[in-house]
This record gives structure tokens, C-alpha cells and sequence, in this order.
């Protein structure tokens, strides 16, 4: 169970403060100007300030009203640089925690991979990939590594904030440790895999910071439709002073309308709601995946996991539990139980992996007084993904152990065509019951069947259903045979599944959805996920991986969970939602906005005009300053939605965006006039316009 505290509060006094001075620092026009529409607003600050000195030094009749506007123009400026800043300093404090957690200690560096190795103190600041490290209990791990020996408890709360320590041991895809966590027992001999500087948790602070942080596609061209209604609005509202004359000269009589009102009416006119939050609902997206514990490389991933319609996922510990164990011995005629027996524990003893663990413990517990060791001569062969077996070779005996079709080509290469048809028998019955078949054959010879069995975690099926209903494809990868796959497919409700999966078979799969027009997610901890995952639109890779997977992932989760995939699905869609949401009704409460504005500054030379006023607003002062000041208010009473995010249900896309559509459209259409009216009564009765 997770011990991760519980989001931080939205207001924390520690982020609040420093993000109001941050919003002042941000005015700086060099900033701004990334900003189009929010500098636009920032340059009509500026202009109708210069207009309220020049009325003030001139003794202006509406000196007050151009000095209120000016006020809450630059509050409009103010409250966007706000948002950001909030947003901005949720992630510094994620970036603080992980900084106090990197500290520079004294590694004990040895020549070679022994515990009994002489050994020299060195600062970590100082190691370099390359050079081995022994850390024992109670020590901090010095630096970013693969474990080469040894086996120990590793507490790991200063990076995923999980309590529970996890076991990390040389070998397999366990093995890569985090500079900075703590081993509780035993010792380790450590490989340092990163630079100075470039350790794990550096690159996360560096992308929590924002130092990596560049505006996604999506915004980019959000940011250019902006600037295009901005450019829109900044030519219409130019033309009207024209118009207004002509019509004064044509009456003989009146006033033009003033540039101050025509600077009100442009900033009320332009998308300044997402102008103003664009930006903090972007990084808040990224805070809520470091909340989850996923530190996404850049914003674009965060918005690509919530476009992808197609799902990979590793079966084992994802699907299943993970932790297979073997369960029976299947001997092929002619063998008996205590020879094949045999044969699997001295293929399987050096297989560090907890598949391997259990069939010694299995194969010893059944030959008990005749229990085997492996001879100090044994050349052992290790697992690949490629042969999918492992084995050993040891007194002129060739032991092999793996999938079916991998030891069919083996003993085929050998000149025996086929296995023998009770295996294939065994072999369907065993991966018909929805465990795993390996195979174990002694030069040409098939010995039999081990059936190792793992459980489909709890819950799961409910999991891909609610995928399903999100419109995404769930696709099951394992090495298993299509028989063992197609079993547990079924029992666990995924859509569909890749059997035997090879690297290479991963990485046609995902080109083959991509090929089709699909955006593809993909999870996995192993060297041999790496090209997978370097393919996928969206890969996430576990922090107890090897190096290769952590490299090529566009995100890295923290805790290691292969089912926070389905989270950070949830997390993209939702920062997608939220930004189409706050864009619909930032365009649609403008609406409101014209029937404030438009009659205020023109009735009086077009009278015909009055009849938009249907909110019977106090007096053209009034009515434009109330425009402007719920033009600002809007952005701060929706900063909580920015930064904590839309509530989705779970619906395909076409279905949330009519929704959205509906609430957010309509919403901001009516919302803003009974709270136009409110803020002008409210001007009214204080006298101020």
C-alpha cells in the first residue's frame, strides 16, 4: 500500500506566496509576449495608464473611470500570471522534495564485482559510469546503477514515496537502483550507469522544474487561433473610432467614442479566459502525473496520452500478478518424474529469476535425499529474448528449458522434427488452463513439461471495460504460446493479444496500429522493451528498469506499477477536456461581454444600439467597467479548474466533447450576464460609476 501523501491543497500558503510576487516578476514585456493575447491586454494596460496620468494632468471629468479600468486591466494581467505561477510552483515544490533527497556521500568504490574487495572512498559527485560500488545495509546507494551482485532490501520513499521496501537483485530486469535511496539489508555491488549531473533524480527535477518544459503541439496551435481572433478583434475595434466620428461630424454634435472605451471593448472581445490560464492548465497537467508519481519528459506526452485509442501492456505483472510459480512436472513417456526433475533444476540454476527460484525449489523438494547441485564446470546459458530459453551444459549433457516453439527449433536444429504428441498434448493442456508451458529437453530429447502458474490480478476486467467505454484497445503482450495468451485474454477482457512477443514482434505490432491510424501507449521495465518503447506514441517506463527502457520511455513511473497506464490515460484525456472546456467557454462568454460594451459605447451616437442593452445596465461607465472587471474575476474563479482538472466519467470522445459542449458553450454564454448585472449594481450602489 502506498504510503504517497495526499494531493496538496490547491491554496497552500508555501506556493501562494512566492506565486504572488512571481505574477509581478512575469509582467516583464520579454515574457509576456510568449503570452499573444495576454500581452495584447498587457500593452492596453500600459496605453490607457499613460491615458489616466494625461487625464489626471489635464484635470479629465473621467480621469476616476479611466483610472478604475486601468486598474483592473492590469488585475486581468495579474491573475493570468497568477495562474501560472501557481501552477509553476506546485511542481517546484515536487522539485524541492526531490532535491533533498540528493545528497553527496562517501561511496565505497572496488576494483571488482567481490564483497571482499578492498575498498576506496570516493564523493559520489565524482563517479562515473563505469566504476563499481559496494553499499551495505544502512547506506545510501551513491549514485544511478545496475546491480552486478548481491541482493538486498532497498528502501525507495525519497523517490515514490512507497513505506514498503522493495527487494532489488542482480540480474533480470530488477536491477537498476536510484542514487539517493537506502539499502536496509544485506550488500550490493553496484555498476554506476549515470554522469555527474545526470543522474535519474537530476533529470526529475530538471523536468518537474519546467527546465525541459516547451509548449506542446496542441498549444502551439492554440496559441495561433488566439492570435489570430486577437489580430481579428484588434482590427475591428481599430476601425470603429473611424466610424464613430463620421457618425459625430454627421450629426453635428457629441463625442467620439474614447480610446479608453475602445481598449476595454478589445480586451473583453479577445479569448483573454484562455489566454490568461493556457499556459497553467498545461503544467498542471504535469503536476497531477507527479502527483501520480509519473514524471512525463515534456508536456506533449501528458497531451499524446490523452489521444491514444490503442494500449499495450506486458501480461506478467501487469495482467497477472507476476510472481509465476512451478507448479507440476509433466514428464514425457519414458522419463520418470525424478529425471526430468533433474534436468530442470540444473537448467534453472543460475536463472536468478523468481520463475527459475521456484523450479529448484519445486525439482528439490521432489528429489529430496537425491536433491542436485550444479557442478563447478557447468557453463550455464542464460535467457535471451531471442532464443527464449536458457539452459546449461555440464559433463557432455546439453539442458535446455523454454517456450514450446523455441525448444521445437532447438531439438528440430538437432534432427528431431517435432516434439512428441503427448508433449504437445501436455503442453495445450497445461496452457489451456491458463498457465504457462515450458518445455525441457536434453540434447534432442523432449524430457517434459513444467507448468508454471500465475493469477489474473483482481479487478482487472473492470479496468479494461472502463478502457473500452473510453474508446481504447487493449492489447495483451506475452511470451507465452497463443494457447496460454488467448486463455488469459479471455479471463482478464482484453481486446487483444500478442503471443511469443519478440522485440522485434513488439515493434511490428505497434507499427501495424500505428500504420492504421492509431495513437499507441505502451508500458514495459526491460532492455528488450526499449525499441517498443521508443516507438509508441506514448511509453512509459518503469524506474526499476534497466537503463535502456528508462531512456527510451517519454515517461517514467516512480513506482514501478504497470497498470498506472490506465492513470495516465486518465490524466492526458482529462487535461485535453479541460482545455477544450475553458477554450469553449472563454469564446462563448464573450457573448455577454457585447451586450454590456456595445450599447455603453456607442449608443450614444447610434441609438438604434440601446435595444442590445437587455441587462438595463446603471450608465455606459458602469456597464464597461463591469464587463472588464468580470472579465477578470472569471480567470481567478477558475484557476481551481486549471489546476486541479475536469471530472471525466468514462465516455468515448465524441460523447465528452458534446457534453462539454453543452455545459461549458451554453454555461458560458448565460453564466456571465446576471453576474455582469450584479457587479454593476453593486458600482452603482457605491457610487463609483
Amino acid at each position: 500500500m502506498s504510503s504517497r501523501p495526499a494531493a496538496r491543497p490547491l491554496f497552500e500558503a508555501a506556493i501562494v506566496k512566492p506565486a504572488l510576487w512571481q505574477a509581478l516578476v512575469k509582467l516583464d514585456p520579454r515574457r509576456m509576449i510568449r503570452s499573444p493575447v495576454m500581452f495584447v491586454v498587457e500593452l492596453g494596460s500600459a496605453f490607457t495608464t499613460l491615458m489616466f496620468v494625461h487625464a489626471l494632468a489635464t484635470g479629465a471629468r473621467d480621469a476616476g473611470f479611466i483610472g478604475a479600468l486601468t486598474a483592473w486591466l492590469w488585475l486581468t494581467v495579474w491573475f493570468a500570471n497568477f495562474a501560472e505561477a501557481m501552477a509553476e510552483g506546485r511542481g517546484k515544490a515536487q522539485a524541492a522534495a526531490l532535491r533533498r533527497a540528493r545528497q553527496d556521500v562517501l561511496a565505497n568504490r572496488v576494483a571488482e564485482a567481490r564483497f571482499d574487495a578492498n575498498v576506496v572512498g570516493v564523493p559520489s559527485s565524482q563517479l562515473t559510469p563505469g566504476m563499481l560500488v559496494k553499499v551495505s545495509a544502512g547506506e545510501l546507494i551513491p549514485g544511478d546503477g545496475d546491480i552486478v551482485l548481491g541482493v538486498a532490501s532497498v528502501d525507495e520513499s525519497a523517490i515514490t514515496g512507497e513505506s514498503a521496501p522493495v527487494v532489488r537483485e542482480s540480474g533480470g530486469d530488477r536491477c537498476a537502483v536510484t542514487g539517493g535511496t537506502r539499502v536496509l539489508s544485506d550488500q550490493l555491488i553496484i555498476r554506476i550507469t549515470a554522469a555527474p549531473g545526470s543522474s535519474f533524480l537530476d533529470r526529475m527535477i530538471a523536468m518537474v522544474e519546467g527546465a525541459r518544459r516547451g509548449k506542446t503541439p496542441n498549444e502551439i496551435a492554440l496559441d495561433i487561433l488566439l492570435a489570430g481572433l486577437t489580430l481579428v478583434f484588434l482590427v475591428v475595434t481599430a476601425t470603429l473610432l473611424p466610424f464613430s466620428r463620421d457618425a459625430v461630424d454627421r450629426a453635428g454634435g457629441g463625442a467620439p467614442v474614447s480610446m479608453a472605451i475602445l481598449v476595454a471593448l478589445l480586451v473583453c472581445l479577445i479569448p483573454t479566459t484562455i489566454g490568461g490560464l493556457l499556459s497553467a492548465i498545461g503544467i498542471a497537467g504535469m503536476d497531477r502525473m507527479i502527483q501520480a508519481n509519473v514524471i512525463a519528459t515534456s508536456g506533449r506526452a501528458v497531451e499524446a496520452a490523452g489521444d491514444i485509442d490503442v494500449l499495450f501492456l506486458d501480461k506478467t505483472g501487469t495482467i497477472t500478478h507476476g510472481n509465476r510459480q512451478a507448479t507440476a512436472f509433466h514428464p514425457a513417456r519414458g522419463v520418470t518424474a525424478a529425471a526430468l526433475a533433474e534436468a530442470a533444476v540444473l537448467a534453472s540454476w543460475a536463472d536468478d529469476t523468481p520463475e527459475g527460484k521456484s523450479i529448484v525449489t519445486l525439482g528439490q523438494a521432489l528429489l529430496g535425499a537425491q536433491a542436485v547441485r550444479a557442478p563447478a564446470d557447468a557453463a550455464f546459458v542464460p535467457f535471451t529474448a531471442q532464443t527464449r530459453m536458457s539452459g546449461v551444459d555440464v559433463g557432455g549433457r546439453a539442458i535446455r528449458k523454454g517456450a514450446a516453439d523455441a525448444i521445437t527449433r532447438h531439438v528440430a536444429a538437432l534432427g528431431t522434427a517435432a516434439l512428441p504428441p503427448e508433449i504437445k498434448a501436455q503442453v495445450d493442456a497445461v496452457a489451456g488452463k491458463g498457465a504457462t508451458p515450458l518445455v525441457v529437453a536434453e540434447g534432442a530429447r523432449v524430457l517434459g513439461v513444467i507448468a508454471l502458474t500465475d493469477v489474473v490480478k483482481h479487478g482487472i476486467k473492470e479496468r479494461f471495460a472502463e478502457l473500452r467505454r473510453l474508446g481504447i484497445t487493449t492489447v495483451m503482450i506475452t511470451g507465452d504460446n497463443p494457447l496460454t495468451a488467448a486463455a488469459i485474454a479471455a479471463e482478464a477482457g482484453v481486446d487483444d493479444f500478442l503471443a511469443e512477443a519478440t522485440p522485434e514482434a513488439k515493434l511490428a505490432k505497434i507499427r501495424a496500429y500505428q500504420a492504421a491510424g492509431h495513437l499507441v501507449a505502451m508500458t514495459g521495465d526491460g532492455t528488450n522493451d526499449a525499441p517498443a518503447l521508443a516507438q509508441a506514441d506514448v511509453a512509459v517506463a518503469m524506474t526499476t528498469g534497466t537503463q535502456a527502457a528508462t531512456e527510451a520511455g517519454k515517461m517514467v513511473d516512480l513506482d514501478s506499477n504497470p497498470t498506472k497506464l490506465i492513470e495516465i490515460v486518465g490524466v492526458g484525456k482529462q487535461l485535453l477536456a479541460t482545455r477544450g472546456a475553458l477554450t469553449t467557454f472563454s469564446i462563448a462568454n464573450d457573448v455577454a461581454k457585447y451586450f454590456a460594451i456595445i450599447p455603453a459605447a456607442f449608443a450614444a451616437v447610434y441609438p438604434q444600439l440601446r435595444t442590445l442593452d437587455v441587462m438595463h445596465l446603471h450608465s455606459p461607465h458602469s456597464a464597461i467597467l463591469a464587463a472588464v472587471i468580470f472579465n477578470a474575476l472569471v480567470i481567478v474563479a477558475l484557476i481551481p479548474l486549471a489546476l486541479r482538472g475536469l471530472r471525466l466519467r468514462p465516455a468515448p470522445a465524441a460523447v465528452t466533447l458534446r457534453r462539454n459542449l453543452l455545459v461549458y458553450g451554453l454555461g458560458g454564454v448565460i453564466a456571465p450576464f446576471p453576474f455582469i448585472k450584479l457587479i454593476d449594481l453593486g458600482l452603482a450602489g457605491l457610487g463609483l460609476a
